[in-house]
């Protein structure tokens, strides 16, 4: 660690590990629901506990985007963080938000609008924040008077996120204009502007694990914003099908979203050509397994599970069914979770005192566990949505009797689901075993030599 305000993105990782095991509880709750009965039906039902769920992984995975861009940018700018004390304020009405809306949730207190249910004066904190967080780096970089395209790259995802959450401040009367807009700021977070932030986490990584030369790493990424942007925007239209909105919206979501996999091929075939010429040497070999197993895992669960259903003549049958939480668990934990856990594993043993690079056992069981657990469940919840498909929606059976007769598909999922929240509380425990690493130790590092390969820096734009 070359600057000791990078060593905020410990507490960020922080509280994103707790979050993070928060969500496993919520979702192995909801997930036993399936099974019944549930004593807990009057306190907290499905909607509620799926609600949390969803959106602990939306607030832990941002947080943790947080914590590996307040560790970036120091380095690839060259100068500390603007301001400490602002970052840990940020945080701290972060967790706050996140808290309230949690509890809030529990009592009912909740705008009702899926993936979206913050009520309106937590959608106001979360803006405050965001223009907090967003000062805060963007003072460092013009302080610093230098930026990287992978830092651009990563610090406009960022902004395109806070910017693309205004539409969700609205609220609309008409059940069809509201859920219109509500993809402006969920689809194009996750299909858009958050694989910008995955890039550049990327980018960043695959330059310090392999090697990579930063000048061809740069021109990956503009061919992956240019993907993201030409087939991400118009590939919401996927969304629009069965809403209510016109039909031409169905050949225009049909083709763009088919297109959306291109850019995350690329990506998985950009980093195992680069870790294969570098001869997957880093000493921080956890951080490249997780690296690499975050591309394999965003082509498998964003791209071809996703390619599976987006097709409108496929999607008529599938849309709404457990197909849908097949490709979103497959998706999210590929593309954001593990890049995160890659961002934690690669920057940990700078952060805490007394952990060797090379990571330990417990780090390896952690990702092997996680990675076979969601495969697991991926296949769990696919399974059971054909059935749900073939006898909801084609035979005509109704919503509880189909569900009963998915029994075994649900126990496969409970199963599963806990040899991944294992794997998940392998990692969280791992994390938390070693103390953060105090200033003065940060000190005396500033002067150690950097284990990772030497990075070309030709290509930083000096201001």
């Amino acid at each position: 660690m070359r600057y000791r305000s990078q060593s905020i993105a410990y507490w960020y990782f922080a509280v994103a590990m707790c979050l993070f095991g928060l969500q496993l509880v919520f979702g192995l709750l909801t997930a036993s629901k399936y099974l019944g009965p549930d004593p807990l039906l009057d306190f907290l039902p499905f909607d509620k506990t799926k609600a949390i769920h969803t959106n602990l992984l939306i607030v832990w995975v941002l947080t943790g985007f947080m914590g590996a861009t307040y560790y970036v940018v120091p380095e690839e700018s060259r100068s500390e963080i603007y301001s400490v004390k602002l970052a840990y304020i940020q945080l701290i009405a972060w967790t706050l938000m996140g808290v309230t809306a949690i509890v809030g949730y529990v009592f009912g207190w909740t705008a009702g609008n899926k993936m979206l249910e913050q009520p309106f004066p937590l959608k106001i904190v979360i803006v405050i924040v965001m223009l907090m967080f967003l000062y805060n780096i963007l003072m460092t970089i013009k302080r610093a008077g230098r930026w990287t395209v992978t830092e651009g790259v990563l610090v406009a995802g960022l902004a395109f996120a806070a910017i693309l959450y205004l539409p969700a401040l609205i609220e609309y009367e008409n059940y069809t204009v509201s859920i219109f807009y509500r993809w402006w700021t969920i689809h194009l977070w996750v299909e858009g502007v958050w694989e910008m932030i995955q890039g550049g986490l990327l980018a960043y990584l695959l330059i310090r694990l392999s090697g990579a030369d930063r000048e061809v790493m740069e021109k990956w990424l503009y061919v992956i914003v240019g993907l993201v942007f030409m087939a991400g925007i118009l590939g919401t239209a996927h969304h629009y099908y069965w809403v209510g909105v016109p039909h031409y919206w169905l050949p225009i979501g049909g083709f763009f979203s088919a297109l959306e996999p291109v850019a995350l091929l690329g990506m998985a075939m950009y980093a195992y050509f680069a870790m294969r010429r570098a001869g997957l040497s880093h000493p921080n070999s956890l951080a490249v397994h997780w690296t690499i197993g975050s591309t394999v895992f965003t082509v498998f669960g964003a791209g071809l599970l996703g390619f599976a259903h987006t097709w409108p003549s496929v999607n008529k049958w599938t849309h709404g069914t457990l197909i849908t939480a097949m490709h979103g668990h497959g998706a999210f934990y590929g593309a954001y979770a593990m890049t995160v856990l890659a961002m934690v594993s690669y920057t940990l043993p700078h952060l805490t005192s007394d952990r060797k690079v090379e990571g330990s056992s417990i780090g390896y069981w952690a990702f092997w566990m996680q990675v076979m657990g969601m495969f697991g469940m991926t296949l769990s919840f696919g399974t059971a949505g054909i059935g749900q498909v073939y006898l909801e929606r084609i035979l005509g059976l109704g919503y509880l009797d189909t569900q009963l007769k998915l029994q075994v598909h649900f126990l496969m999922l409970i199963a599963t689901a806990s040899v991944f929240a294992t794997g998940a509380a392998l990692f969280i425990w791992n994390f938390f075993r070693t103390a953060p690493r105090s200033v003065a130790a940060i000190d005396s590092s500033t002067s150690a030599p950097d284990l990772a390969p030497a990075a070309h820096t030709n290509s930083a734009v000096s201001g």
